[in-house]
């Protein structure tokens, strides 16, 4: 079972691993919820409207939905103190900056972890696991892998919990791992 909620925690896997249903388990009791999501709507895409159909349906209806665009760190800065905080997923933010130069992503990779320390309730965020097999063929995939992959690892250093979701099994990876050193 999980430990109590406390500060960032983050939870990863590979799409349809169970990551989004591992993250509600963990903020189930910790009311109230504000629950962000990230994803560009995509009112034309039916397979889209369907995941976003049962991600609704799952969902209790007393959590508050935000859909934050864009701009998750603004969203998290509105959403009330005594709310605990559940951020899906992190990769709809990535998508939404592919366009910004290296300076601009910095500072949006900067604001998103101050907005996240901020919280004084827990926050518990998912994040799309990339780059585990296939090497992107465009440039624009590649740079996707790496800033998704390299802000996971920031996150990673400000986390109290981190989860790895495959096959619909959670796993505690500050339980089972080691941080890698830098060099």
């Amino acid at each position: 079972m999980a430990k109590p909620l406390q500060g960032l925690v983050l939870v990863t896997g590979p799409s349809r691993g169970g990551k989004s249903r591992w993250a509600e388990h963990l903020v189930a009791q910790h009311s109230p919820i504000s629950y962000v999501a990230t994803s560009d709507p995509r009112p034309n895409d039916s397979g889209w409207q369907e995941r976003l159909r049962l991600h609704r349906e799952r969902r209790p209806t007393e959590w508050n939905l935000i859909e934050s665009g864009a701009d998750l760190s603004t969203a998290l800065n509105t959403i009330p103190p005594s709310h605990t905080v559940l951020v899906d997923a992190l990769g709809a933010f990535t998508a939404w900056h592919l366009d910004a130069s290296p300076v601009d992503w910095m500072e949006l990779e900067a604001e998103l972890i101050q907005s996240l320390q901020a919280r004084q309730r827990p926050v518990v965020v998912v994040i799309e696991e990339t780059g585990w097999g296939v090497v992107p063929a465009t440039a624009i995939g590649g740079r996707f892998r790496d800033r998704q992959g390299w802000l996971a690892q920031q996150l990673e250093t400000i986390a109290s919990a981190s989860w790895l979701v495959v096959q619909g099994r959670a796993l505690d990876l500050h339980a089972l791992g080691y941080s890698v050193p830098d060099r």
